[in-house]
């Protein structure tokens, strides 16, 4: 599948190492992608203009990868935020995570999420998933026509 502009991507996650794999691995999938960064949960939901008095300083992203274990604002929490926001809750969310627990597993779906990725540990693994999880929601899922 081929777009006609680049792909907007959130990468939410507190771990500058982590983050600038997802970037380096998002950007060898080929696709045309608009990147943006948040540092927490509470970062992204300033960013995204959560509140309605509130412009947004980000792109409305075309997918959020949103990072579970962060200080302040987590990822459940944000993730619910998220999906409680009415011109917020149709960005699909991925969370992309070192966690392996049923409970947070559970919690991410029935707050919204729209998949749940574990990080992997070794690099190669780590950039494999995150360029397979780009040719999915990039080559093959049909994500809607955004206003520009």
């Amino acid at each position: 599948m081929t777009h006609t502009h680049a792909l907007r991507v959130l990468i939410v996650d507190d771990e500058p190492g982590d983050a600038h794999l997802m970037e380096l691995a998002l950007k060898k999938s080929g696709f045309p992608l608009d990147l943006s960064f948040a540092n927490d949960g509470l970062d992204a939901l300033v960013g995204l203009g959560h509140q309605n008095d509130r412009s947004p300083g980000l792109p409305r992203p075309d997918l959020i990868l949103l990072d579970l274990k962060m200080p302040g604002k987590g990822g459940l929490e944000t993730l619910r935020a998220i999906k409680q926001s009415e011109h917020l809750r149709a960005i699909p969310v991925v969370v992309v995570t070192t966690s392996a627990l049923a409970a947070d597993l559970a919690a991410a779906y029935r707050f919204g999420a729209a998949g749940y990725v574990l990080k992997p540990v070794g690099l190669d693994e780590f950039v494999a998933a995150v360029q397979t999880l780009a040719t999915y929601w990039f080559g093959l899922v049909r994500l809607p026509k955004r206003a520009e």
